[in-house]
């Protein structure tokens, strides 16, 4: 089986060029062969080379010249340096100066057969690499994140400003909403893309573990510290840390956390000296930290350290104009081209509230490809009983009377009424008025409802 890798043998050996040649061609591989550093640089400029294995004494021009002058061709190509035993120096030497790999004379055909399978790996996993971060910078370009509503087209002009800059930023809305996609969209779209974005998740970690997670710890910290671990803020050095739900994080670590966002520094645990870090700080949260800073449960001087680039994001119910190009992109998305959705399912879409916001959504779209009946369609029947069924209760009859009436005074009564009819429960008020429990909190205190 051809291996399709061109290798190129530069020595000023015709023997050991032969042997090499013959038993890399056994393997596969295409092979080119020069007799000096003059005449491999000129293959090299002419042919597509995978790797280049030379000597690094030859006449014209060396190994290490060779070397140099491949590199400035092309920065990220593979080169092996052939060494007597008596250079290592220069082949370290040449290592410095970008040499992949070096083995030294006098060696065997598995020996450089391994070294030149290794480096093709290599080459392969950079391949691989530089396509999945163009897919990921792709992915989460401005132009990917969906919305043509006015709201939508506001924070996609934030957005693109903000990425601009490193400014911490703070991402508040419902679950569900798209803050990480937000998040990861301004990383993507900033300085800092080809560094690495690191998400935290503050809610999903025990209490106990946060810091550790955080900022690491060193060997003998505690009990099971084995080994020093590095923290998230220093996986995240040079990029990007997305803290989803700060709102979460204890009082202690908000301390530790504010300290680290003044002097760009983190503490480990058991360590004596601080680790300088370079990161910038994306905050979200689903809960309004106003209302958390008021009740004494958040920092106030880290909310204002963290809220310096504030963003709302909108509920889905606040931009229903999006939902038909959302779900189509949905459809795309989990494998659905060519299938239809009717005008009746887009009724039905612009009538409910989502709760759940553009995540439900996306799992309903899911839930009907899988289910449908028809290849070609999506039709009412594929959608959920829960979501179709409200669309059948009478809507709220209201008399306005000649003077007019304040919309703020209609909102308040609904919200009232909910609150009279679930017996103060909030969470049950929120499901009634189909908004979020942290939404109709806001609300309350907005009109002073006790």
């Amino acid at each position: 089986m051809s291996n399709h890798k061109t290798i190129l043998i530069a020595d000023d050996d015709e023997n050991l060029r032969r042997i090499i040649e013959y038993n890399l061609s056994n393997k596969g591989y295409r092979v080119l062969l020069a007799s000096n550093g003059e005449e491999a640089l000129d293959i090299f400029k002419n042919d597509d080379v995978d790797i280049a294995v030379t000597d690094i004494k030859m006449e014209k021009i060396d190994g290490i010249e060779l070397l140099e002058e491949i590199k400035k061709l092309k920065s990220n190509a593979l080169v092996i340096m052939i060494t007597a035993h008596g250079s290592i120096e220069t082949a370290v030497k040449a290592m410095k100066l970008g040499a992949h790999d070096y083995i030294t004379k006098p060696f065997d055909r598995d020996e450089l057969q391994i070294v030149i399978e290794k480096a093709l790996n290599l080459q392969s996993l950079m391949v691989e690499n530089i396509r999945l971060r163009q897919e990921l910078t792709d992915r989460f370009s401005l132009n990917n994140v969906i919305g043509v509503s006015s709201k939508m087209k506001k924070i996609y002009d934030l957005v693109a400003r903000v990425a601009k800059s490193d400014s911490t930023v703070l991402l508040q809305g419902e679950s569900g909403t798209g803050k990480e996609l937000i998040a990861r969209a301004i990383h993507f779209n900033s300085s800092r893309a080809e560094k690495p974005f690191v998400t935290v998740n503050c809610s999903a970690i025990p209490e106990n573990l946060l810091e550790s997670e955080l900022f690491g710890y060193v060997k003998g910290a505690f009990t099971g510290a084995i080994k020093d671990k590095p923290g998230k803020f220093e996986a995240a050095n040079s990029g990007t840390i997305f803290l989803d739900e700060i709102g979460d994080i204890r009082k202690d670590l908000q301390a530790k956390l504010l300290r680290v966002l003044q002097e760009k520094s983190i503490d480990k645990v058991g360590a004596t000296q601080n680790i300088y870090v370079d990161v910038r700080v994306i905050a979200a949260t689903n809960i309004l930290l106003e209302i958390a800073v008021k009740e004494g449960k958040f920092r106030e001087d880290l909310y204002y350290r963290i809220s310096v680039i504030p963003i709302l994001l909108p509920p889905l119910r606040e931009r229903k104009d999006d939902i038909p190009l959302l779900t189509q992109h949905f459809i795309d998305k989990r494998g659905g081209k060519g299938c239809k959705i009717l005008p009746e399912v887009l009724d039905i879409f612009d009538r409910y509230n989502w709760p759940g916001n553009v995540r439900e959504l996306e799992n309903i779209i899911e839930r009907a490809l899988v289910l449908r009946k028809k290849n070609n369609a999506i039709n009412p029947e594929d959608i959920p009983d829960y979501i179709r069924i409200k669309q059948c209760s009478s809507p709220i009859s209201l008399e306005i009377p000649d003077d007019g009436i304040k919309l703020e005074e209609v909102e308040k009564a609904l919200i009232v009424n909910a609150l009279n009819k679930a017996k103060q429960n909030q969470t049950r008020a929120a499901e009634l008025l189909g908004i979020s429990r942290q939404t109709l909190i806001y609300r309350m205190q907005k009109y002073d409802i006790k």
